[in-house]
């Protein structure tokens, strides 16, 4: 839970910027599998649930934008 918390100080620039590190870091280790190279292989899992949280925490904000603008 402490990610989450430390997700939402984030600016939006400095959250897409995670968000693309963790796609890259993602395609890196699915070619090191394909490869037979992986080591880690519980990274992988670890990687996929960060890309999920970064997008999670960026819909977040974009249904807050939504509501809270005036209609």
């Amino acid at each position: 839970m402490a990610r989450t918390k430390g997700l939402s100080d984030l600016g939006d620039s400095d959250l897409m910027e995670r968000l693309n590190d963790s796609k890259e870091q993602l395609f890196n280790l699915r070619f090191q599998l394909a490869t037979g190279q992986l080591e880690n292989h519980a990274r992988l899992s670890e990687v996929k649930r960060e890309v999920a949280r970064v997008l999670t925490e960026i819909r977040a904000r974009e249904i807050c934008l939504l509501y809270t603008s005036p209609s």
